[in-house]
């Protein structure tokens, strides 16, 4: 049976940088920790106390370089058949641990993504346990300095998200919270305070590793979201910018973005071809065209034609219930008069539908 991964990349959906300016404030629904409380970890699945020092060790995380040697050692892709946490049945473990022959700790995305798998499942499991179980891994696969190199790591990762609780509860200003850009600015310093934030709690490559793709996208939201609101641009100069912005991605998101960019325009192209077509077989023809597969042009084709076909039989019904005299009727008898019109002219149950949704948009 293929195992299933619960990874998510948050950094690749623009709506969760919108999503700090959503309701007024920065995060919603969350009590802020304070750092003494007993509860700090559980007000929120990722959400850990600041003071939750896992190891203790002198070094933090090695610096890898741009072509990282091959990893000696790792930490296994599963649980096995009985987790801490059932949430995590079926899964594989989402990142890894990893070090190299010189028993340093090869930090990565994946040690983060390693991290919150574990993390995530915290008020389904104490805190405890789940730093526990990274603290367990760590040790039994990893040469002892690379497992202290990823205690520390985590240490300052629990830091950090603690500390970024103020960043995204940031209130914003009620009578402003919906000028765009007022949520433009606020979006802005809210990303400049968190990068700060991380500057200050991790090395320069841990910090890239982990959030380094993130900053990317998250700085090209912002960016792409300023250009489309200049009133100065025209199209194509809103256009060019749009694809300057995208070209300094880096390689994988470029990629990921390029194509998005790519479907959206050729789904604008086919929606125009269905609106402009004069006919269901001149739409087919030009989507054709525009590359989309037989079978899919003529179901397209075929759900037009049953379109066009029901507006002409909805002006001949149409034009017979006007015919018909309501005079002396009662308002049931004018209802039971337009349904058997509409059995006698729509046999179609969806085509019904259709007809009493347009009689609707009549009144």
């Amino acid at each position: 049976m293929t195992r299933k991964s619960i990874a998510t990349r948050r950094w690749l959906v623009p709506g969760a940088l919108l999503a700090l300016v959503a309701g007024g404030a920065f995060w919603w629904g969350l009590d802020a920790p304070t750092a003494t409380s007993p509860d700090a970890f559980t007000a929120a699945p990722d959400t850990f106390q600041e003071s939750a020092t896992v190891a203790e060790a002198p070094a933090s995380p090695s610096p890898q370089p741009d072509n990282p040697p091959a990893p000696e050692y790792r930490t296994p892709s599963s649980l096995g058949p009985n987790p801490f946490a059932s949430s995590l049945e079926g899964t594989d473990i989402d990142g890894v641990l990893q070090a190299d022959a010189s028993g340093r700790l090869l930090v990565g995305l994946e040690v983060r993504d390693f991290f919150d798998y574990f993390l995530n499942t915290v008020g389904e499991v104490s805190p405890e346990t789940a730093i526990g179980q990274i603290q367990q891994m760590a040790s039994q696969h990893l040469p002892e300095a690379a497992a202290q190199e990823a205690m520390v790591l985590l240490d300052q990762y629990l830091a950090y998200k603690q500390a970024s609780l103020t960043v995204m509860q940031t209130e914003l200003d009620p009578s402003r919270q919906f000028d765009p850009d007022y949520q433009l600015t606020a979006l802005g310093d809210a990303l400049a305070q968190l990068k700060s934030l991380r500057r200050e709690t991790f090395e320069a490559d841990a910090r890239q590793a982990f959030f380094g793709m993130e900053e990317a996208y998250s700085e090209y939201t912002l960016a792409t979201l300023a250009v489309q609101q200049r009133p100065d641009l025209t199209d194509e100069g809103r256009q060019a910018l749009l694809d300057w912005h995208r070209n300094q991605l880096p390689e994988a998101l470029r990629n990921t973005e390029q194509r998005l960019h790519d479907n959206t325009i050729e789904h604008q192209q086919r929606v125009h071809a269905v609106e402009a077509a004069a006919s269901p077989e001149a739409a087919g023809q030009r989507l054709t065209e525009l590359g989309l597969d037989q079978e899919s042009v003529d179901g397209v084709v075929g759900y037009l034609q049953q379109r066009q076909a029901f507006d002409q039989r909805f002006q001949t019904f149409d034009k017979a219930l006007q015919d018909r005299t309501t005079s002396g009727l009662v308002e049931a008898e004018r209802q039971q008069q337009r349904e058997d019109l509409l059995q006698q002219y729509f046999p179609d149950e969806q085509e019904q539908t259709w007809a009493r949704l347009k009689l609707l948009d009549q009144t």
